[in-house]
């Protein structure tokens, strides 16, 4: 286990309920990958999820995430040769 995720989200916005929704996603994809999962309170309309404090997904850019990106992002950092089976869409 080396991969610690963490979801910055807006207490302003009530982004929490996405914010733990998203977690829960995570954790069931990559109970064995994760050893941490953290959520951040924050302001001012962030939703930021970090691997490892690198920015895998930032809402301003990005928009809010599917579940199956931000998998996507995490298992490129946390676990490259894990398969995410019928959730992971091939490139088109």
């Amino acid at each position: 286990m080396s991969g610690r995720v963490e979801i910055e989200y807006c207490t302003q916005c009530r982004w929490l309920p996405r914010a733990a929704w998203l977690a829960q996603e995570l954790l069931t994809t990559f109970e064995a990958e994760l050893s941490e999962l953290a959520l951040k309170p924050g302001k001012g309309g962030v939703f930021v999820v970090r691997v490892d404090d690198e920015v895998v997904w930032d809402r301003r850019e990005q928009g809010f995430p599917e579940p199956t990106a931000v998998k996507q992002a995490v298992r490129d950092r946390v676990a490259p040769d894990k398969s995410l089976g019928h959730s992971e869409k091939p490139a088109s």
